[in-house]
């Protein structure tokens, strides 16, 4: 399913459905067929929104967690929306942490899944060893508990964006912001229904992450899925699809 990607202003986003609004946030390497099991089930029932985060786009200095919640914020208002189911994978969790903390009055319910904000093996120093596709292959296949899941297209997309300099340096400084901003501290203070869907074999946020999480943000509640790695929504969608609907019908803003 092809989705058409919108313009308004300076900000790109996917629109589908009539609802309550679902706010999704991708991860680095996020590419809207990462959701796509998640907007065909949920556009029946919701008005699922995903702006296109500007991961390559923003100066070196507002290239951090804190510039993309800005961001998000920017754009939730330009979109009128009132208050937002905000869900965030990986690097996309971590900005919608943040996003609550500074504006908990938007938010009716937060979703989590694979996401940083407290630990994460990325990576790391290792990004710069450009234009190794094997290497690039291995890395990505590790994000899933089945490597089968790193398709051609999927690690293709990954290796373009690793072998441009340019972006190189603005993931590294993603990945540095979001292991300075550690938010052990703040999540006592989120209030909003959370719902943490947490791959068993994420080797990049690995359980203990998700365990940390439903100890320090007061109104959590923790779902495991068996043989799954960091991005549940792609690889094990039904039961992901199931636990969330669950969840934001429990919660709905109506």
């Amino acid at each position: 399913m092809q989705y058409e990607i919108r313009q308004s202003g300076k900000f790109q986003f996917v629109e589908e459905g009539t609802g309550e609004p679902l706010v999704l946030l991708h991860g680095l390497f996020g590419a809207l067929s990462n959701f796509r099991d998640l907007v065909e089930h949920f556009r029946k029932t919701h008005r699922v929104i995903i702006p296109m985060l500007p991961l390559f786009d923003l100066g070196l200095l507002d290239t951090t967690v804190g510039g993309l919640a800005k961001f998000v914020t920017r754009f939730i208002e330009s979109r009128g929306l009132g208050r937002v189911h905000l869900l965030g994978n990986s690097l996309g969790g971590h900005v919608a942490l943040v996003y609550t903390l500074k504006n908990p009055g938007k938010v009716a319910t937060l979703t989590l899944t694979g996401s940083s904000g407290l630990f994460e093996n990325g990576m790391g120093e290792t990004y710069p060893k450009r234009g190794d596709y094997e290497y690039i292959r291995n890395k990505t296949a590790l994000t899933f508990y089945d490597p089968a899941m790193a398709t051609k297209e999927l690690v293709d997309e990954v290796y373009g964006i690793t072998n441009n300099r340019v972006k190189v340096l603005k993931i590294i400084a993603l990945a540095k912001s979001a292991i300075r901003h550690n938010l052990g501290d703040e999540l006592q203070d989120i209030k909003a229904p959370t719902c943490l869907i947490w791959g068993k074999n994420d080797t990049i946020t690995p359980p203990m992450v998700a365990e940390e999480f439903k100890k320090l943000i007061p109104n959590a509640e923790l779902h495991w899925i068996d043989k799954c790695g960091h991005a549940p929504m792609m690889e094990v969608p039904q039961e992901f699809n199931k636990i969330l609907s669950d969840f934001l019908s429990r919660h709905s803003v109506s």
